[in-house]
């Protein structure tokens, strides 16, 4: 007897276990054609469409999200109108069993979820759902069974809003040619397709194994260096002294007499390019022209380029001290246009006016009109580099600790920050110790808010002991936004959060023993108004790690890189 039969022989419960229009075994019928076979998820999904239906209010014009790719997006397309051809249907693989209706225009809908729990009662769905079995050692009569017994009685369901950005349609954008394999494919993907980025499926594919090959123009000919004189150099031509000296020899547009000849082989050149004319007009861009062009582009607030281009390169220097803010989505789309590059420091780098931050060029000498369109199309939108000057902010330091507080220890913390935020042009206006109360630690931040500090420190009080109240004053004080626990070594209680428009950073008692803590990674960035986000403090984890040296170089070292 086939899985089928043996499902639709099962005796009938007494509830009704229709799936919406269907009826139990017609059901079964278009699982079956639909989705290859009735599996146990498909029909559990059939009935958590239908139970989250029943609580939206007729007439509702309604989108889904499924929050697992397993089965449960085909019960919603076998049931209703939403797919994921037409968009309605959103899979949103966060690998759990749930399913969410909610009306288009508002966002208001229902969540329903499979609810551990009250899976406790059904044994062999429970086993089956936490796969707890190898699948052939499962009785799929009995699970079955238990599901049509059940429908979805299984499930808990809530009511939920959309967030406005979930609700936006989605839409292909432009379509364009990738320049590497020639398919058509959304502009909005990149400057290349997502198969030329690395993400084909396929093991090989001749047209998008093609190598980017740097051409040439036509018109550009190629002469023995003994002919060089009267010729017009067409680039900029590099010198290099191991050890002492990179630079360029010639630079472009310079003619060439007879006494270059020998320096021209002093620096290994046999042969130069020669342009007389004959390149076709339009269809390439000269490399000076292309790193001119990018980084004038690419400079925004605090960044302007260092001069002409030098070599085919053009480099960018921060005008003022800050905090380098660098768009990593467009440098990637950037670098993803065959034959150019730009090349920049991390970006959340604490810079010094004049500092070199970047640079940028065409790899070939001549770049075709082609790709440097695409690069410049990559370069949409804001500028990919800007420097957030730093901020004279007043500065309110809160010193807590019985032992300080009482005097059996001297206090060392306030010289620590003072030095460190005078550093990065701040002024300390106020500075108060507290013992470890929470009472006095809440007054205390109110009234060094009060007294017109814009961004507040505390020290100590951060760790785990029963006596560390720090954070637990602050939040009474009315902080709002706290993060506490950064993934860095030293530093890890690191405590971040807002009181109005003042910034707080809580300082582990570390930063007393170690010079450099995630202290110092975050400083400047929130002294620049840099808001720093969960995921912003998750990605300091990797560079996070301290190697702390004898001799302490930072930040000319790996921490926080």
């Amino acid at each position: 007897m086939n899985l089928e039969a043996s499902i639709c022989q099962e005796n009938t419960p007494v509830r009704d276990d229709s799936i919406g229009p269907y009826t139990y075994d017609e059901f079964i019928e278009a699982a079956r054609r639909f989705h290859g076979s009735p599996a146990p998820g498909l029909i559990l999904g059939g009935y958590m469409m239908e139970e989250a239906r029943k609580h939206l209010p007729e007439g509702t014009l309604f989108d889904a999200i499924s929050e697992t790719s397993w089965c449960l997006p085909d019960a919603v397309q076998m049931l209703t109108l939403c797919s994921t051809g037409n968009g309605w249907l959103r899979v949103k693989n966060l690998g759990v069993y749930a399913l969410s209706l909610y009306d288009k225009y508002t966002g208001e809908g229902v969540r329903i979820r499979v609810d551990p729990e009250k899976l406790k009662d059904w044994p062999e769905t429970e086993s089956w759902f936490f796969k707890r079995r190898p699948k052939h050692e499962q009785d799929s009569v009995k699970l079955h069974a238990e599901i049509r017994q059940a429908g979805a009685s299984f499930c808990s369901i809530e009511a939920v809003q959309i967030k406005p950005e979930a609700m936006i349609k989605r839409s292909k954008g432009g379509i364009t040619t990738c320049p590497i394999c020639g398919d058509a494919y959304p502009g909005s993907f990149g400057a290349i397709c997502r198969s030329c980025q690395g993400e084909s499926p396929y093991a090989s594919r001749d047209a998008g194994l093609k190598a980017s090959t740097a051409k040439l123009p036509e018109g550009l000919k190629v002469v023995p260096v003994d002919e060089a004189e009267g010729k017009t150099a067409v680039h900029d031509m590099t010198r290099i002294v191991p050890g002492e000296s990179k630079g360029p020899e010639f630079r472009k547009d310079h003619d060439f007499t007879a006494h270059d000849i020998c320096r021209l082989q002093m620096i290994g050149k046999n042969h130069i390019y020669v342009d007389e004319g004959d390149i076709p007009e339009g269809e390439w861009v000269h490399e000076n022209e292309a790193a001119r062009t990018f980084g004038r582009i690419m400079a925004g607030d605090g960044i302007c380029p260092d001069g002409e281009p030098k070599e085919g390169k053009v480099t960018l220097l921060a005008e003022h001290d800050g905090i380098l803010v660098s768009d990593l989505e467009m440098m990637n789309r950037f670098n993803l246009v065959p034959d150019v590059m730009v090349a920049a420091r991390k970006s959340g780098t604490l810079v010094k006016e004049g500092t070199r931050i970047a640079g940028t060029r065409a790899i070939p000498l001549y770049l075709s009109r082609e790709n440097f369109s695409r690069a410049v199309s990559a370069l949409n939108g804001d500028p990919l580099f800007k420097v957030l000057p730093l901020q004279r902010k007043k500065v309110g330091i809160l010193i807590t600790g019985d032992e300080v507080f009482n005097g059996l220890i001297d206090d060392k913390f306030e010289s620590v920050i003072t030095a460190k935020v005078q550093a990065l042009g701040c002024e300390v206006v106020r500075s108060v110790i507290k013992p470890d109360n929470r009472e006095e630690i809440r007054d205390a931040a109110l009234f060094l808010m009060k007294e017109g500090c814009d961004l507040l420190i505390t020290t100590a009080g951060m760790s785990v002991d029963p006596d560390d109240v720090t954070r637990h004053g602050l939040v009474d004080a009315g902080v709002s936004d706290l993060l506490y626990g950064a993934p860095v070594l030293p530093g890890t209680m690191l405590l971040l959060a807002k009181a109005g428009k003042a910034r707080v950073i809580g300082v582990p008692a570390c930063a007393l023993f170690f010079k450099t803590t995630s202290l110092d990674l975050v400083l400047p960035k929130v002294i620049a108004g840099q808001d720093i986000t969960r995921s912003d403090l998750a990605a300091l984890a990797d560079g996070g790690y301290c190697m702390e040296c004898k001799v302490c170089t930072f930040p000319k070292c790996p921490f926080g890189k």
